[in-house]
């Protein structure tokens, strides 16, 4: 049996052993790849094959071996690992008529394209998160040389972004946590979507004593980039319902040398902003987590527009008069974007204005709708970002608050 019949045997034997695509689909994939039987290599491989079989799980039932595993070569990755694969399944000449090739729209759930705002809008979405991702870092150091000397020395490319320096892409799978600059601190994983969200508000570092909250801060991604944009002058706060997460982020805040930054069971008192990264589908991040793709429904997206509009309103309670609160998402849906923040400005349009963010780095930016509200769409792919969604809301300086009731925050 030839190498790469012998691949294309393992790789189905594993596909089916990884049913059905749900959430504890990548803990089977990683448990999969721990057989003894496999070095690095072969697990590289069949960790690319078995992620290009998700991205196109939708049409690969009721093809034969051979049009099965041609589908898998023509589709993955380059990589040496692939290669005698590729060589075998998609080098030669191939029966056009029986190739399945299918469009990105094809390999989206049904209800996709209607959840964005034109048929091409979809396409371009649906392409972009069919992609492999690249490796975003945001630098925490002023110090970029001795950052990219190192991760040269690894020999990986780094890439700066063209409007955030602190933004550098690098290959895709490159391995950056073993670095001394990653331990010391030096830079954090974010993929530049995220990082655009708190980019777009144009923070600057604090000239007063002010006090920010990062109501569902999860390992703190954003939480270190507000300390590091806001500077000594700010205290930031995360809380979460999850304490792995945040020691997580207390460890991640160490490491970063970031002083401003604290973790807090529950919040206390009113804040000069509020940082909602509320839980969603996640659309916007299907090429990091394409098993997503075909286990997230319309329910779904229901589920997640309601526990938002809930965290939302919770978390506007904390807001002083005056002060910020940021509505983001990883997602690209309008239910769990648009239509949750228009929800919510109009039930709370005594005591919020919706606010554009200051930049839009080139991405759509929606003026006020018929609620007045309007937010920013940052689509995937359009720098090589994931897909995300902000938007910004002042409360009116003129109201005088009472106490927010101290309670156990929804935040997920």
């Amino acid at each position: 049996m030839s190498v790469a019949r012998n691949q294309a045997r393992i790789v189905r034997d594993l596909w089916n052993r990884l049913q059905p695509l749900d959430r504890g689909t990548p803990a089977r994939l990683q448990a999969l790849l721990s057989d003894r039987r496999f070095g690095s290599r072969d697990r590289r491989l069949y960790r690319e094959l078995l992620l290009t079989a998700i991205r196109y799980a939708r049409v690969l039932p009721g093809l034969d071996d051979e049009n099965w595993s041609s589908l898998l070569a023509f589709a993955c990755a380059s990589t040496r690992e692939t290669t005698a694969f590729r060589e075998a399944y998609a080098g030669g000449p191939v029966d056009s008529e029986r190739r399945i090739s299918p469009t990105p729209l094809e390999l989206m759930p049904d209800w996709f394209t209607a959840e964005l705002d034109t048929g091409q809008e979809a396409t371009v979405a649906a392409t972009a998160l069919l992609a492999r991702a690249p490796v975003w870092v945001r630098l925490q150091t002023d110090d970029h040389a001795t950052v990219l000397a190192e991760l040269a020395a690894l020999g990986l490319k780094a890439e700066p972004h063209s409007v955030l320096p602190d933004a550098w892409r690098l290959p895709p799978e490159s391995a950056v946590t073993a670095s001394i600059s990653y331990q010391n601190g030096y830079y954090e994983i974010q993929d530049l979507g995220s990082q655009l969200i708190l980019a777009s508000l144009d923070l600057r570092p604090a000239d007063r004593p002010v006090r920010w909250l990062d109501f569902c801060a999860g390992a703190g991604g954003k939480t270190l980039q507000l300390g590091r944009l806001l500077g000594p002058q700010a205290r930031i706060e995360a809380t979460d319902i999850r304490p792995a997460a945040l020691a997580e982020l207390r460890a991640r805040a160490l490491r970063a040398r970031l002083a401003n930054v604290y973790t807090v069971p529950r919040p206390v008192g009113h804040y000069d902003g509020v940082l909602v990264d509320a839980p969603c589908s996640g659309s916007g991040t299907w090429r990091r987590s394409p098993h997503l793709m075909a286990c997230t429904g319309l329910a779904d997206l229901d589920a997640s527009a309601k526990l938002q509009a809930t965290i939302l309103n919770e978390a506007s309670s904390r807001v002083a008069p005056g002060g910020l609160l940021i509505y983001a998402t990883c997602s690209i849906f309008r239910r769990e974007n648009r239509d949750v923040s228009a929800a919510f400005l109009s039930s709370h349009s005594d005591q919020f204005d919706s606010v554009a963010p200051a930049l839009d780095f080139g991405f759509h930016s929606f003026a006020k709708d018929g609620a007045g509200s309007c937010g920013l769409r940052l689509a995937p792919g359009v720098f090589d970002n994931d897909g995300f969604y902000v938007a910004v809301f002042r409360r009116r300086a003129t109201l005088t608050l009472p106490e927010p009731v101290p309670g156990q925050t929804s935040a997920s």
